[in-house]
């Protein structure tokens, strides 16, 4: 008899957390859905969606695409996602849904490799062992001097590819006006500070998360083309495809997107327009490993390389180890401080490279403990967020 699913959970989680970067220190929070699939002979998987409104994704879950995989062989990841595509996103809608599938699509091959008793990466090609990383250390909440601070702690800590935030979240905060002229200003003048505390070797990637509009995305990524910027990230509201493409011919910097696109159809529109230098999927935004696989295959066909954004490190250097055409994943210090909380056993970079685990599925648990507590706090059973 083949096995089936018997239980699905989701647990909201508002993650209260410190940064930490030489003698910078900032306490913050992070938003995530923990989310659990149970078998009924006992395999329990285990997968993540964030970068939502964690109490939305676990609803979705428990009340509607949880029930519909009762029953269902976790082994047949093709016809769970298919299922669930159909319930949730009939008319090729991203957000909520996608990262609900997102979740489940991640503990149903946790699943899968603990049945076969192999790892992820593996199971979806075992490419390489290991994967290279980059480091994102530079939040809004550093001034100047913390930013160039942080940033030499983290080239003494062995990362030569360093990641910071520009646009301040300035076309997402209409409820706080923030003039953009003076928003990319002052990012020109944080960008410049990095490079003088790095010097020339190390890279720098910024990355504006859809906060700016055109005309200033192009006039920030002029003023520090100096700085020897290895892509720009997210450099335009609502990744708009049309604007991408034109940034990256009238600017000559590498642009990346697609962290927080929930379709393969997305990334698509994105290539066919030479809109993207790095596409990036992120499995627990994206589909999980069952599509962002596909995206990653796509984007190959384009000879365009695919690398890690939106974080959670733990989850895609399964995807980036498996294939061929895997890339550099991200090692975002809130989100690791987040990982750090609720997981054990998690592997740590060395050198500029993270190891992979070769135990079954995704190599490494939750702290149910310490969900548990995490899920008692306020924010994770109200509206907190980070």
């Amino acid at each position: 008899m083949p096995v089936k699913i018997a239980r699905v959970h989701a647990t909201p989680l508002n993650v209260p957390l410190d940064y930490a970067a030489g003698g910078v220190r900032r306490s913050t929070s992070l938003s995530a859905c923990h989310v659990e699939v149970e078998t009924d002979d006992g395999l329990v998987g285990h997968g993540l969606t964030a970068i939502t409104e964690e109490e939305v994704a676990a609803h979705i879950i428990n009340a509607v695409a949880g029930p519909a995989l009762v029953g269902l062989d976790p082994m047949n990841h093709e016809a769970a996602w298919n299922k669930l595509y159909w319930l949730l996103c009939p008319r090729g809608q991203t957000g909520y849904g996608m990262h609900a599938v997102a979740a489940l699509d991640v503990a149903l091959w946790d699943i899968k490799g603990k049945a076969l008793g192999l790892p992820v990466w593996k199971l979806l090609g075992g490419a390489r062992s290991r994967v290279p990383v980059y480091t994102t250390f530079g939040f809004n909440f550093l001034d100047r001097d913390a930013l160039a601070e942080a940033a030499r702690a983290c080239v003494a800590d062995g990362f030569s590819h360093l990641k910071m935030v520009v646009g301040h979240g300035a076309l997402q905060r209409r409820d706080e006006p923030r003039p953009l002229d003076e928003v990319i200003r002052e990012d020109a003048r944080r960008v410049a500070a990095v490079r003088e505390a790095v010097g020339a070797g190390p890279s720098i990637y910024i990355d504006a998360n859809c906060s700016l509009d055109g005309f200033h995305a192009e006039k920030l990524a002029l003023s520090v083309r100096d700085c020897g910027i290895a892509f720009f990230e997210e450099p335009v509201t609502q990744n708009d495809v049309r604007l991408m493409a034109d940034l990256r011919r009238r600017t000559g910097i590498a642009v990346a997107a697609g962290q927080n696109e929930g379709l393969a159809y997305r990334f698509r529109d994105m290539l066919a327009a030479g809109a993207v230098d790095y596409a990036q999927p992120n499995v627990v935004i994206s589909g999980g490993y069952t599509q962002a696989a596909k995206i990653a295959g796509m984007a190959e066909a384009y000879n365009v390389p695919v690398a890690n954004g939106g974080a959670f490190p733990l989850h895609n250097m399964h995807l980036h180890a498996g294939l061929a055409h895997g890339g550099r994943v991200e090692w975002h210090l809130v989100a690791v401080d987040m990982m750090k909380k609720l997981y054990r056993d998690i592997p740590e970079p060395r050198d500029g490279w993270l190891e992979l685990p070769h135990g079954p599925g995704l190599g490494f648990e939750p702290d149910h403990e310490a969900i548990a507590e995490i899920a008692k706090l306020p924010g994770s059973a109200g509206k907190g967020k980070g």
